[in-house]
């Protein structure tokens, strides 16, 4: 489209200056994300909390009912909820940690741009910056 077009129609310049631009979009986008992927780690390691105390709780009053209510079949469903609630986290680890390496991977390649554009006497930096 119209991008790709642009960035092959200066030379290098150009296209390192679109590089630039296009690394400088993708940084805050990776942060964002990451941020969100840490919030939700978070909710889920707090959900887990949350379903062991329920668990010893049913486990708790069943041991002290008079009344034989069979409360296992709660225990095991939520303890296979808690299985879940750990699987989803270890995605969820796995996802930030290629997102950590994504944006480091963006850092690093903006600062190599950087210092080839301002070697090649071409870069006065992006406005309000």
């Amino acid at each position: 489209g119209g991008a790709k077009m642009a960035a092959g129609s200066g030379g290098p310049a150009a296209r390192e200056l679109f590089a630039e631009g296009l690394l400088q979009f993708l940084r805050p986008a990776v942060r964002q994300l990451d941020g969100h992927v840490h919030a939700v780690r978070e909710s889920q390691v707090e959900l887990r909390e949350h379903i062991d105390s329920l668990a010893t709780e049913l486990c708790r009053i069943n041991e002290d009912q008079k009344v034989a209510l069979d409360l296992d079949p709660y225990v095991k469903k939520l303890l296979n909820a808690r299985r879940r609630v750990v699987l989803v986290n270890n995605i969820l680890q796995n996802a930030q940690e290629r997102l950590r390496r994504l944006n480091h991977s963006v850092a690093k390649e903006t600062v190599r741009r950087k210092a080839m554009l301002e070697a090649a006497g071409g870069y006065q930096g992006l406005p309000g910056k």
